[in-house]
């Protein structure tokens, strides 16, 4: 039983210290964030300034969203100047997806702390509740579009994209250099050529030499 708790512990350990672990942990933290500037934005909204349940959704949301893209891309290591057409325009397309969801679940929340005849600070922590869970089913969501649409790698798809399947992978061994490049074939038959006349060249003299030799003395 200890073995395989220890298994368990140490698999879920090593998920946590790959890449999507890292960053599930921070995105975690960046959900927190913006759930708590939304869930103060809703009781404001709520509780203070009395809104109907779409203006304060509508202003919760876009309270979250802000402090949401700032650090998701802090989870995913953006820096610098973000990229419009694949980063940001996405983001709050897909905000504007998650508010259709919120939206629905703070009318829920106001109507059934109607019918439940909430009032007061019951009724804001019913709504606060509501908001609450709401927000919870749409973090896997936002967390999975983040991670392997909005804010994945580029540059290694790119890199693979543009060296093909049969590039040298970076690092694995260097270039030949010209002295250990193949020579072509034309080359390597002109270098046999010189090295047969070369032969030829040098075994003359001994032959001529060897027949003076053996020439009959008049």
């Amino acid at each position: 039983m200890a073995l395989a708790e220890n298994h368990v512990v140490a698999a879920l350990w090593s998920k946590l210290r790959s890449k999507m672990g890292v960053r599930f942990t921070r995105f975690l933290g960046a959900a927190a964030a913006a759930l708590l500037a939304t869930e103060i934005a809703l009781t404001i909204c709520d509780g203070v300034f009395h809104m109907t349940s779409t203006r304060a959704a509508l202003v919760s949301w876009f309270s979250g969203a802000v402090v949401s893209y700032v650090m998701s891309r802090w989870a995913w290591e953006r820096k610098g100047k973000p990229d419009v057409l694949r980063e940001t325009i996405p983001f709050w397309v897909i905000s504007a997806m998650v508010i259709v969801i919120l939206t629905l679940a703070n009318k829920f929340a106001y109507h059934s702390a109607s019918w439940m005849h909430l009032t007061g600070a019951k009724h804001v922590l019913w709504v606060d509740f509501i908001w609450l869970v709401a927000n919870f089913c749409t973090f896997v969501l936002r967390f999975l579009i983040f991670h392997f649409v909005l804010f994945t790698d580029r540059t290694t798809a790119a890199r693979a994209a543009a060296t093909g399947p049969d590039a040298i992978p970076p690092g694995t061994r260097t270039r030949p250099t010209p002295g250990e490049t193949p020579a072509p074939a034309a080359t390597r038959a002109a270098e046999i050529a010189n090295g047969a006349g070369s032969a030829a060249a040098q075994t003359a003299p001994a032959r001529d030499t060897a027949s003076r030799r053996n020439a009959p003395r008049s």
